[in-house]
């Protein structure tokens, strides 16, 4: 794949962020940890613990995101497949989180380093209370010298508020920790413009933004099958972390201490905006909103030239049902998705509002109708969410 003009300095610059980044977060794979047949790979292990400990010994804080707990759960328990229903996965996470922290304990041991694990709810990192706890646990190990090892609370985790994979959980530690890249591990050594094996399929060194995701085909699943993400969630967390200002390599686990050193393998991503807020990226990225909300064309203008709120007068029609709080699509007369927001107003209230101003709503209908449908601090535009 032929890089865009101006790119090359653009590739350097974000391998030279990698390479040097005083704080990094790693994510782990499931199917570069462990297979179905044979539970936990512990040689796959010792070398990732093994670059991993190289890289904290050069000086550099190191935050890794495991995947693997179900997977490392399965072989004990005597189940030959992953299993589909949430609770038979609880309890395979229950089994093998134990399993898996203990196989990281004896293997970083040889290299001198204590690790601490970190279990988070996707609840834990849009609460703006629990959000800081997290972190403060997270700065607190790594000032006293300790690895986090973090991994989803897949016990305890329900379909409404969890993750579903480990790669977009990374990409918002690497946001809570105020880390300076963040490395994504599988078992495919970089993205390809179609799936690895496809005849015409080529390396993508480096995506600068969106454009450069046009033309490429994302696969599914590794090639394991214990694991929920494959490429689309990868690239959606480097897309992510380029999104807060977190420069993102994607590579193999083979390929790790590589990838640290910011060589020239796998595929890097520039970062293509400043530090956003915790809750806009989960907006842009998690959120799965509950409705639409139509605008008319001036309405629309105002969003996307001058990132304003969009006010009731601007409102044309509603779909699905939502309640005031709810994440909900904003959608432009010709029903294309523009932005996405968190609005003040449920879905049976809004048709009586279309057309007014925020006074007129507040002489109608009292002073707690004085305010925006979706205010500008609470929206994020179609060019973030991915």
């Amino acid at each position: 794949m032929t890089a865009p003009a101006g790119a090359g300095a653009d590739l350097a610059a974000v391998r030279t962020a990698v390479s040097g980044a005083k704080r990094v977060v790693v994510k782990i794979g499931s199917s570069s940890l462990t297979s179905v047949a044979g539970g936990l790979d512990h040689a796959h292990l010792h070398a990732l613990t093994a670059a991993l400990a190289a890289h904290r010994a050069a000086g550099h804080e190191v935050i890794l995101v495991s995947s693997g707990a179900i997977a490392a759960g399965l072989e004990p328990m005597g189940i030959s497949r992953r299993p589909k229903d949430l609770a038979t996965q609880q309890a395979a996470a229950g089994v093998g989180q134990s399993l898996l922290m203990a196989a990281y304990t004896h293997a970083l041991a040889g290299h001198g380093v204590v690790p601490g694990q970190v279990l988070l709810t996707a609840d834990d990192l849009i609460r703006r209370s629990h959000y800081r706890n997290a972190q403060r646990a997270v700065d607190r190990l790594l000032a006293l010298g300790i690895m986090p090892i973090v991994n989803e609370n897949d016990t305890v985790a329900t379909r409404e508020i969890r993750f579903g994979d480990n790669d977009r959980l990374a990409a918002l530690v690497a946001h809570l920790a105020h880390a300076d890249a963040l490395v994504l591990l599988s078992d495919v050594d970089a993205l390809y413009t179609a799936p690895p094996g496809t005849p015409g399929a080529v390396h993508v060194p480096f995506v600068a933004g969106s454009d450069d995701l046009a033309a490429v085909g994302i696969g599914g699943v590794g090639e394991a099958g214990v694991g929920t993400g494959g490429m689309l969630t990868k690239v959606q967390a480097a897309t992510m972390a380029a999104d807060s200002g977190i420069p993102t390599v994607l590579t193999s686990a083979p390929q790790v201490a590589q990838a640290l050193a910011g060589a020239d393998l796998g595929t890097y991503f520039g970062v293509t905006h400043r530090r956003r807020q915790t809750r806009l990226l989960w907006l842009a990225h998690l959120a799965e909103t509950h409705g639409s909300v139509h605008v008319d064309a001036g309405a629309a203008r105002a969003l996307l030239r001058r990132g304003t709120s969009l006010l009731a007068a601007g409102v044309t029609a509603v779909s699905g049902e939502f309640e005031a709080g709810d994440p909900v699509d904003v959608r432009d007369p010709a029903g294309d998705l523009i932005a996405r927001g968190m609005v003040n107003f449920a879905s049976h209230e809004l048709p009586g509002m279309f057309g007014m101003s925020i006074d007129a709503l507040g002489d109608r209908f009292g002073g707690d109708y004085r305010k925006e449908v979706i205010h500008r601090n609470d929206l994020v535009l179609t060019d973030a969410v991915f």
